[in-house]
């Protein structure tokens, strides 16, 4: 969990006095009032007080271990929680933070004023055409619905949501499918460019590299960046917004109107927020969401299958296939169902192992959602509870306006490696993240020419789960195989076997090898599988690796070294 550092804690005296207008907290704004909005550190002595206060407040942080809670908070509201017994401190720097408006850079042109790596609502959609446009055949845009402005007459004009899907068309054949949501919350500015970076990243890798390009061969993604653009518009003037647009539910008053999506979700609706200015306002009911929870959830509906039971502990099968995660910040962590109960959700075995994995690339804590608070209404809680499709949050990050250094250096790459791990494991995510992975594949020619011999080698490696909340289970690797041009659950693919590197299958980390005769073989490129299996018998997620067949000499008489060397991108999970 991230812990920021405060200055020196101060009294409940300061705080009342500044509430009152005696003290300004800003040197800055010393003739102004004081801000509509402080940031605060709330005590509370136990989980339901903590429950409480999350149901209400615009929860940031959450440090269990010392019972304080970091919340945006309406400076006249601090007298209400004191008077409720909560001890309450200033965290002045982030309350300067909330209310110091933002700047275009020298020569900024696009972006975000003050953050011109974080692209704005035009600029993320004139993004997505133009990868329709640049790559016909992988890319289709689909307008799913409306955010409320648009729906709504009177105001600003609004916008479509869109959800653009990354496959390889001209295979038409039944596909896993991931989807990927961000910005739910308008402020979380990190992730609707994790979304759309992660998209130009497939695709400008496909066909270049061979996992990436095997994963839109054969599976379907679906990206929605922009899932509350009408809230983002004002987190870009440099507005802390959480919630939608919606002022029509009884609150009118700038900036506290809107409805929290992350809390309006038709699944254990109910719980959150009553009062429509309240930051985790829930909504009127929960049989008519808001449009933009509408459209996503019509979406999904539309895309992966129910399988899971109407009780709340009836598990989804085993073979289920398909992923759901929705991206936030901040927080640094990993979370799967249930977050309205503390008992674990029928599949919670199976949800830990895959979020541990998930989180060994971002070095992220993994948890049950109800570890942080209690929650209703929420996507990942629908999207399972629904239809028992494994769904994941992650908090990404250490603040909603994350500095553009720490975001591309950082936060964006080790994010893209977990996603791309996920897509990896979206035909049985609940099966193929307990087995090892698949790393480093080697080819000792990456070029051979027609009824050559090449050793293909790599490692099997079942140890790679982020274990800081309890001990994963691993065993030794007991087997690999190959396949060529297909992955092995493909109709009409042979596996053959690969061998350890040592003569033995006795270790949790394992190198494999193979001998492949070309032999026959059909002159192109190839596609080489590899999957790996562990002494409980769960096979991994395939990695693959490129292979040319060529003659030994060209057309125009030339000959062609049959030990050529060609260089290909390879992705590495690390």
């Amino acid at each position: 969990m991230h812990r920021p550092v405060l200055r020196p804690l101060v009294s409940l005296l300061f705080v009342l006095a500044l509430v009152a207008g005696l003290f300004t907290p800003l040197p800055a704004r010393a003739q102004d009032a004081p801000p509509e909005r402080v940031v605060v550190r709330i005590y509370f002595n136990s989980t339901d007080q903590l429950n409480d206060l999350a149901s209400r407040l615009d929860v940031w942080e959450v440090n269990h271990a010392e019972g304080w809670l970091v919340a945006m908070v309406r400076s006249a509201d601090v007298t209400l929680y004191t008077h409720e017994g909560y001890r309450v401190e200033l965290d002045d720097a982030k309350t300067a933070m909330v209310n110091t408006p933002l700047t275009a850079l020298p020569g900024q042109t696009q972006g975000i004023p003050s953050y011109p790596c974080y692209r704005t609502v035009e600029e993320t959609y004139a993004a997505m055409q133009t990868l329709n446009t640049t790559y016909p055949g992988l890319v289709t845009l689909t307008d799913i619905g409306n955010s409320w402005d648009k729906v709504t007459a009177g105001g600003p004009g609004g916008y479509d949501i869109w959800d653009m899907t990354l496959t390889n068309e001209a295979n038409t054949f039944h596909k896993p499918v991931f989807f990927l949501m961000g910005e739910i919350h308008a402020r979380e500015l990190v992730t609707a460019e994790t979304v759309l970076r992660m998209s130009e990243y497939l695709l400008t890798n496909y066909g270049v590299d061979p996992d990436i390009t095997w994963l839109l061969d054969y599976y379907e993604l679906h990206m929605v960046p922009m899932t509350n653009p009408d809230g983002r518009k004002f987190a870009e003037t440099g507005e802390w917004w959480r919630k939608n647009t919606d002022n029509d539910d009884g609150c009118t008053s700038y900036p506290d109107y809107g409805t929290d999506l992350n809390r309006n979700h038709s699944f254990k609706w109910g719980g959150a927020g009553t009062n429509p200015c309240d930051e985790t306002y829930q909504g009127p009911y929960p049989y008519n969401p808001e449009p933009e929870i509408q459209a996503i959830q019509n979406r999904v509906l539309a895309l992966l299958e129910d399988e899971r039971g109407p009780g709340d502990t009836d598990p989804a099968p085993l073979d289920y296939e398909g992923i759901f995660i929705t991206l936030h910040s901040y927080s640094n962590l990993v979370m799967w169902p249930w977050g309205w109960s503390y008992s674990d959700a029928p599949n919670h075995t199976q949800l830990q192992t895959l979020g541990r994995k998930l989180a060994y690339f971002n070095n992220y804590e993994p948890s049950q959602s109800v570890d942080l608070y209690t929650t209703t209404g929420t996507s990942d809680d629908w999207a399972y509870g629904e239809l028992g499709v494994p769904a994941y949050t992650y908090e990404m990050g250490t603040t909603f306006f994350q500095n553009c250094t720490s975001f591309e250096s950082t936060i964006y790459p080790v994010n893209r490696n977990s996603l791309l791990y996920a897509f990896k494991a979206a035909r049985r995510p609940y099966m193929t993240p307990a087995g090892p992975e698949v790393l480093l594949p080697a080819l000792s020619d990456a070029s051979v020419a027609t009824g050559d011999v090449v050793t293909l080698s790599a490692s099997a490696n079942d140890t790679r789960y982020q274990n800081s909340n309890g001990a994963e289970p691993t065993q030794a690797i007991a087997a690999a195989r190959y396949s060529v041009d297909l992955p092995s659950w493909a109709d009409g693919a042979v596996t053959f076997p690969m061998e350890a590197s040592d003569g033995n299958f006795n270790a949790t980390v394992e190198g494999i090898t193979a001998v492949l005769d070309t032999t026959g073989w059909t002159l192109g490129r190839h596609t080489i599988f590899m999957e790996s299996q562990d002494a409980a018998g769960n096979w991994g997620v395939p990695t693959a690796i490129f292979l040319d067949v060529i003659l030994d000499a060209d057309p125009r008489g030339q000959t062609v070294p049959s030990g050529q060397q060609a260089e290909y991108q390879v992705t590495v999970f690390n």
